[in-house]
């Protein structure tokens, strides 16, 4: 089934991002050899895909997990979790109806 990863960044989370991005991708990455990734990025603090400095204030993943317990233990390995990029993430049940 479908999950969605709906994370909120704390405050100024701009240079704790870069610090783990690679990180954080090469867990995206993975998903997605695995063939179970559909979208993930993050929400630009900014009406503009490169907000710069104003950075993010959070992120979203849609991906295939075996059950809502695999897919809320996978995003609380995030390494944005660990660095303190996030204060919050929520973890629900997806169904794609469109494209």
């Amino acid at each position: 089934m479908l999950y969605a990863i709906i994370s909120q960044d704390v405050e100024d989370s701009l240079e704790k991002r870069k610090s783990v991005r690679s990180d954080h991708l090469a867990r995206l990455h993975q998903l997605k050899e695995q063939g179970r990734l559909v979208l993930a990025g993050p929400h630009p603090a900014l009406d503009t895909e490169e907000p710069g400095e104003a950075g993010f204030t959070g992120s979203l993943i849609v991906a295939e997990f075996d059950s809502l317990a695999h897919a809320q233990q996978w995003a609380d390995e995030d390494p944005y979790i660990a660095a303190g990029v996030y204060h919050q993430v929520q973890v629900k049940p997806f169904k794609k109806v469109l494209p």
